[in-house]
């Protein structure tokens, strides 16, 4: 089977989930409607890393539908994503940065994506006019680099992504190219079984401008030896590898096991990038939001466990209003310090704000 075949195969449908993982007629009927709203694709891959008798795996925590997303408190824009938007697919919320969403799909459908809204449904914020996004970047010197995301690009085939990579690495002003994919986690062999995509951006990387992977391991469940290979196959070819990893209930949300992972992900050679506060999204928040004063203090004790490598992670909040490091907090007081912003002026202000138990975000703080 090619890479195509093999996510084609998915589990898709809740009669193909039941053949792996035991359903009460509750669950069911329950989890029909959860992906009526908003789907389900896991490769067999990533499927196969559940343990089925454990009804708290983390991965399956993570991947299968549950009762949570019932709830819909929360919103589908939680970092001003609409406001920010210059034309479909293509987003500029930070001067030197312009984000490109190229797909609206993924190998896999994380059940607490902040993209919610439109992950596996709508493609009315896919990038659709390739040439007027280019011409956009051209034009806006401050752009220094470009962050090609969506869903995942890595779902699309090698000639689309090399499409982008032939007219961005032509623009002088910018330095380097990211690209924002779960597969390496998900779905490795898409890396794996395709050298021609690993040759793309290598030479690209070698002869043109620097390419980052941006990927997104969240448990040390995750960090198997065909992960371990699809991120050696990236950086031989000279691709740097970061993560981003979500802080969430039931999955990471403890000093040890945020710890081993990052430890974990240094040892393999993936750079520890953030550790991201869980998005207040619709159908998301409630099942899997730490709260803010609990999110800190597992932070801090996991970094007592980690060496300066594993460490460089900052935890931000991705507000409306820009990237927020959580830098401290007292018995009263949380402090908080922009790392980026939408208005420059904004960059490295400090400042403080009431805290309580159970505040998750920026505007539940006083």
């Amino acid at each position: 089977m090619t890479w195509e075949d093999e996510l084609e195969d998915s589990i898709c449908t809740i009669e193909q989930l039941k053949e792996y993982i035991a359903l009460t007629p509750e669950e069911e009927n329950q989890l029909r409607g959860i992906i009526e709203r908003h789907p389900m694709r896991i490769t067999r891959y990533y499927l196969s890393l559940i343990d089925i008798n454990d009804p708290n795996d983390p991965i399956r925590r993570m991947i299968v539908p549950s009762e949570g997303e019932l709830d819909t408190l929360g919103s589908y824009d939680t970092s001003g994503e609409l406001e920010n938007t210059k034309m479909p697919g293509l987003q500029h919320k930070y001067s030197q940065t312009a984000l490109l969403l190229a797909t609206n799909n993924c190998a896999a459908y994380c059940r607490f994506c902040f993209r919610k809204r439109m992950v596996g449904l709508s493609n009315e914020e896919v990038l659709r006019r390739f040439n007027d996004a280019m011409q956009y970047i051209e034009k806006h010197k401050e752009i220094n680099n470009v962050l090609i995301s969506g869903g995942d690009p890595f779902v699309l085939p090698t000639d689309v992504i090399e499409k982008f990579l032939k007219r961005l690495t032509t623009l002088p002003h910018l330095d380097f190219i990211r690209f924002g994919t779960k597969v390496p986690v998900t779905f490795p062999d898409r890396i794996l079984e395709d050298e021609e995509l690993v040759t793309l951006l290598g030479d690209n990387a070698q002869k043109n401008k620097k390419i980052y992977v941006v990927t997104h391991f969240n448990h040390t469940k995750e960090i198997t030896q065909k992960a371990i290979d699809a991120v050696d196959s990236l950086n031989c070819s000279g691709i740097t590898v970061n993560n981003q990893t979500v802080l969430l209930k039931g999955v990471n949300d403890n000093p040890e096991t945020l710890a081993e992972l990052q430890n974990k992900l240094v040892g393999i050679g993936v750079n520890p990038y953030y550790v991201f506060q869980c998005r207040p999204v619709t159908r998301v928040k409630n099942a899997f939001q730490v709260p803010l004063r609990k999110g800190y203090e597992i932070v801090e004790n996991a970094k007592k466990r980690l060496n300066g490598h594993s460490k460089r992670f900052k935890y931000i909040m991705s507000h409306q209003t820009g990237k927020i490091e959580i830098v401290g907090l007292t018995d009263d007081s949380i402090y908080l310090k922009y790392h980026q912003a939408k208005d420059p002026a904004n960059i490295g202000k400090f400042f403080e704000r009431k805290i309580n138990e159970t505040a998750g975000w920026l505007d539940e703080l006083e």
